[in-house]
């Protein structure tokens, strides 16, 4: 088991360099951000859409398929799980669907319709003839059912106790296609941007609110120490895995409390290691001289716009068009 290969969680990819690589990092910040809002009140077409456009810019970004084909096989298989058991489930309504017809027309046709009882003998003024008592119901014309207006039917499928609404299928896509737009276009941001480049982008995007006492300098150091923290924890987590392996453990003959009490002892090993990592970089800075970041400041990244990045907020532009004209709820 190999967790930076197959968990590539907060790694930065260093080869090869893709064009997502060469833009800047506050406009890919931006795009981000988008990613993350524009699913926000927007109708299942326009969801879908963002799932399918995550997918066109890895495949168009030449990201070797041995960095993304087990993640994003692993999401995929997470994000159709979710719909599916979102789609089966009860839609949260406590009504049940009523039909659109009148009552009347529901009845079935079939029917015989109660005719009142004949009285012969009732003619105070003799005039035409009398009704005969032989008088069958079933000569009595029954009132054909109106037509359907429309196709419109909330019960999509249903197959004993699973029913699929259209509720349910509306809920199910929204779970689903929000679940792998969160987690992917955060991962992709994220092996596609260096650290220093993330922090560099965010420092110079939040510049303005140092005007109202924001540290701004010590959340970009933060984030940068946070990020480059992300890839030693989870070393020190395959280390430990690989460390309990080799011992050849029966866990049958142990049984639930003594393998629960391994590994107790296994996350305390781990927090400590975390916590003696975390003592050496602290150390390392204190060496350097580095005490406050306002005191020692650190010129993370060179930003620039080139071209390709107007060309990138130029789509960004186009983006937002189309999901204000195009993706709002229906």
């Amino acid at each position: 088991m190999d967790l930076l290969r197959s968990l590539p969680l907060g790694l930065y990819l260093e080869q090869p360099v893709t064009w997502l690589h060469h833009l800047d990092s506050r406009v890919k910040f931006i795009w981000l951000m988008s990613f993350l809002v524009a699913p926000l009140l927007a109708n299942p077409y326009w969801r879908v859409a963002l799932v399918v456009l995550l997918i066109l810019l890895t495949l168009s970004a030449a990201i070797p398929l041995r960095v993304w084909r087990q993640q994003m096989a692993w999401l995929l298989m997470l994000s159709i799980f979710v719909f599916i058991i979102t789609a089966i489930a009860p839609d949260g309504y406590s009504t049940d669907s009523q039909p659109r017809l009148p009552a009347f027309t529901q009845q079935p046709t079939n029917l015989p319709i109660k005719a009142p009882t004949p009285r012969p003998w009732y003619n105070p003024f003799g005039l035409g003839e009398q009704p005969s008592p032989s008088t069958s119901s079933t000569e009595q014309s029954a009132p054909k059912p109106l037509p359907q207006p429309t196709d419109y039917h909330y019960v999509l499928w249903k197959a004993g106790p699973v029913t699929l609404t259209r509720r349910s299928l509306d809920l199910a896509i929204r779970v689903s296609t929000l679940l792998f737009t969160v987690i992917y276009s955060s991962t992709l941001f994220l092996l596609t941007t260096a650290p220093e480049e993330i922090t560099a982008g965010l420092e110079s995007l939040m510049r303005p609110l140092r005007r109202i006492g924001v540290p701004v300098t010590e959340i970009a150091l933060t984030l940068t120490l946070s990020l480059r923290f992300i890839p030693l924890v989870l070393e020190e987590v395959q280390n430990l895995v690989r460390s309990v392996y080799t011992r050849a453990i029966n866990w049958k003959k142990l049984g639930i409390r003594k393998s629960l009490q391994v590994w107790l002892m296994v996350a305390e090993r781990l927090l400590e290691n975390l916590l003696l990592r975390a003592e050496q970089i602290a150390s390392a800075m204190l060496v350097r001289g580095f005490t406050s970041p306002n005191e020692h400041r650190v010129r993370w990244h060179q930003l620039r716009l080139r071209w390709g990045d107007w060309l990138a907020v130029g789509g960004l532009l186009v983006f937002w068009g189309l999901r204000v004209v195009w993706g709002g709820t229906v």
